[in-house]
């Protein structure tokens, strides 16, 4: 069956504990809920002619199928692994498989955090990685693959 999108097609995947935002730890991830962010990225990708899919897992194995499923349908990645970011090996061979400009983005500075929270699983991997700016990280993610794959 061919594919009737029009535009480009980012997966956005959205790591462990990332649904409790706006509850969770505000000192840290800031005060704008999951849906808030998406809702954001939604309206930023139309502005930009592309399309975009949203998924949050707090399951491992869900997130690795996410973006197995994804592979030949999406043309860039951002992700937000949360607590996979220091610990999955799997997370980050799905991004291998997939193939496409990834960018991964973290709310808080992960660098300033706890040194267990310094490693990232999938840095050297990823096109570009957006720490510590919050929300507006999604964003900024959102614009540069939309330079870099249209």
């Amino acid at each position: 069956m061919a594919d009737s999108r029009q535009n480009p097609l980012i997966l956005v995947v959205h790591g462990p504990n990332l649904n409790m935002l706006g509850k969770r730890e505000p000192e840290h991830y800031g005060n704008r809920t999951l849906e808030e962010i998406d809702a954001a990225l939604h309206a930023k990708a139309a502005k930009l002619g592309l399309e975009i899919s949203t998924f949050q897992s707090n399951h491992e194995g869900a997130i690795v199928e996410s973006i197995q499923k994804a592979v030949g349908r999406v043309q860039g990645l951002i992700i937000n692994p949360a607590a996979f970011t220091h610990t999955s090996v799997a997370i980050r061979d799905a991004v291998l498989i997939l193939d496409v400009p990834t960018i991964e983005v973290h709310l808080s500075n992960i660098h300033k955090r706890e040194s267990f929270r310094q490693r990232s699983y999938i840095a050297d991997i990823a096109t570009a990685q957006i720490s510590g700016l919050g929300a507006s990280g999604y964003i900024y993610a959102l614009d540069a693959l939309a330079q870099l794959i249209t």
